[in-house]
């Protein structure tokens, strides 16, 4: 079944990644019609999220942010699929970045970087990084199950240098490159919710109590990685922008989970800055009330094993 479905789906995929962006986007506008207006895709979801997180805005406001989010929705969705035939040349110039030198600095010192971002404006194109680095790059992704989805997935994220693991395979790597020397950079999406029994930190986001991903940031603190974040501004459409921030340089003197907060910090800033581009789709805030009252040694040595 699973070879049918994507036998059945590759070549509509193939077609739409060769079209021009302005067809791409013509097509984006109806599929926004059809998903927002007539379907109502996760609508329910995404008022609840935006009324969680502005209870001070009106509901005329949220309402416009809702509508550009959709719209930013499906035009993001369009885009990952003209990832398979965009020319590295109109990836390069549709994602552009503007203080790289903070990357070269931390290579310069052979120091590895944990990059960490958000699922905001893009997070596909930032594979147009690996042409600017000198590290080996990496990409940590979740695998998905129809393993022929998952090799066409791996296939266009890798076709211009970056290298996909699993989260499953990350520690092992991550610490083998370290114990060899390979001067690597690994990119890491740390803002979604993560399995409440494995939930280290709860911590507020966007004024909410909520678990958040401590994986990142356990790597940087065990070998020593700087971790760095990557702020997505959209341009305009089809146009981005990425800069560079160092959370910290070194992990081992600060307090545990500082570096997940600073993160989370900064993934604040953006969407307070254009929240219409967040992934409000995602049940962000669906653990809220389940914050255990303590944490005791026995157990964060359990759930760090």
């Amino acid at each position: 079944m699973q070879l049918l479905v994507y036998i059945l789906v590759y070549p509509l995929l193939w077609l739409v990644s060769r079209l021009p962006f302005k067809v791409i986007y013509f097509l984006s506008d109806g599929i926004y019609l059809l998903l927002y207006q007539v379907v109502g895709y996760r609508k329910k979801v995404v008022r609840n999220n935006l009324a969680l997180v502005f209870p001070n805005k009106s509901e005329e406001e949220r309402l416009a942010i809702e509508k550009k989010f959709y719209r930013h929705m499906c035009d993001m969705f369009m885009e990952m699929i003209k990832t398979m035939g965009i020319s590295e040349k109109e990836l390069q110039k549709r994602f552009t970045f503007t203080n790289l030198e903070v990357l070269h600095q931390l290579e310069a010192q052979n120091k590895s970087i944990m990059l960490m971002f958000p699922h905001y404006a893009s997070w596909e194109w930032a594979i147009a990084l690996d042409r600017h680095i000198k590290s080996k790059g990496y990409g940590i992704y979740q695998k998905i199950g129809n393993k022929y989805f998952d090799k066409l997935i791996r296939d266009i994220r890798q076709k211009y240098g970056t290298t996909l693991i699993t989260t499953k395979e990350t520690r092992e790597l991550v610490a083998k490159n370290k114990k060899d020397d390979i001067l690597s950079m690994y990119g890491i999406l740390s803002d979604q919710s993560p399995m409440v029994k494995k939930a280290l930190l709860w911590t507020p986001f966007m004024g909410i109590n909520v678990p958040a991903h401590t994986g990142a940031e356990m790597l940087c603190r065990k070998l020593d990685l700087p971790a760095v974040y990557l702020k997505v501004s959209k341009l305009k459409r089809g146009h981005y922008q990425g800069t560079f921030s160092v959370l910290t340089e070194h992990p081992k003197e600060l307090e545990e989970f500082d570096i997940t907060k600073a993160f989370l910090k900064k993934v604040e800033e953006s969407i307070y800055e254009a929240p219409e581009y967040y992934f409000w789709t995602h049940k962000r805030w669906k653990h809220k009330d389940k914050a255990p009252r303590v944490f005791n040694n026995d157990m964060i040595e359990r759930l760090a094993d």
